[in-house]
């Protein structure tokens, strides 16, 4: 039998990821701060909790996707959080990007009441989260990764169990902090492009299959092309997952240059007021530096 499922936050991920659990069968309550975005999952099929402990209280398995730290520790461990509902024996699991250092803090907190919990943050965009095929990475007690293994086959495709509780958030930083970097080599060429005169559509089609090729530049290199920044993962949400991850390698004494470098571009874009757009809207500040933009093909072409 399939246990009761739980889902907290259903923004662009969360959609997406509640409509797969109800597609495999499972049998959903669904909470959100905004109560309007729970309709149509209802309407689909699930039911409406009245907030995160009545949730918690009706399900085997409670399922978390919200933005950041302070927000996973509200629906937590807040007043009519998760931790005032869930049953002993239960089970959390966390797909928000957050720290791994307060991951460790909230699972200790479960702990004494008898509740376990996964941190199990998700990477491919919007379009992954719709389709089913997240990459899933787990931090957490192997047993319990084997209880929510079929959780995680409904939204996702690759799925790693990678170590202890705040493991599953340390590599989904590594995740982050090569998404980024993808996005400005992306950038940068499709600049670099453009001055050259040569045809964006049959140079992206030329390179995506080589070397050079990178999900980044397969998903977001039409969008640039066309200038379409409707977002499979916002500017405000990168940039807070590039601060997690510089702030982590700051405790850890590593250096990270790169990353450094792209959340100041970051800022800028956020300062225009355009944190809302795609992540791959990071060309506009390369734009704003040389000076012309990429010029979308026209009908002719």
């Amino acid at each position: 039998m399939l246990e009761q499922i739980g889902f907290i936050g259903l923004g662009i991920m969360g959609q997406g990821m509640t409509r797969n659990l109800l597609k495999a069968g499972f049998s959903v309550m669904v909470w959100n701060r905004t109560a309007a975005r729970m309709e149509a999952l209802v309407e689909a099929g699930a039911r409406a909790g009245q907030d995160p402990a009545d949730v918690a209280a009706r399900s085997d398995i409670t399922v978390i996707c919200v933005s950041d730290t302070p927000d996973v520790e509200e629906v937590i461990l807040g007043k009519r959080g998760v931790i005032e509902g869930a049953k002993p024996g239960s089970l959390v699991i966390d797909c928000s990007t957050i720290s791994p250092t307060a991951t460790v803090a909230m699972v200790k907190a479960l702990a004494k009441q008898d509740v376990a919990m996964l941190d199990a943050p998700i990477s491919g965009g919007s379009e992954g989260a719709a389709n089913g095929t997240l990459s899933i990475m787990v931090g957490g007690e192997a047993k319990d990764f084997e209880r929510a293994h079929p959780v995680f086959e409904a939204m996702g495709k690759k799925i790693t169990h990678v170590g202890e509780s705040g493991a599953g958030q340390t590599v989904k930083l590594v995740n982050q902090i090569l998404v980024v970097g993808h996005a400005l080599a992306m950038s940068e060429a499709l600049l670099f492009a453009q001055a050259g005169g040569v045809d964006l559509e049959k140079t992206l089609e030329a390179v995506s299959a080589g070397a050079a090729g990178s999900w980044m530049l397969s998903n977001r290199g039409p969008q640039i092309i066309q200038r379409d920044w409707r977002p499979g993962f916002t500017i405000d949400l990168q940039q807070k997952d590039v601060r997690l991850a510089l702030g982590a390698a700051d405790d850890l004494g590593v250096p990270l240059p790169g990353t450094g470098l792209i959340f100041q571009f970051y800022r800028t874009l956020q300062a225009q007021g355009l944190g809302s757009e795609g992540n791959h809207a990071l060309v506009k500040a390369l734009e704003h530096l040389a000076g012309f933009e990429i010029q979308p093909p026209t009908e002719e072409r």
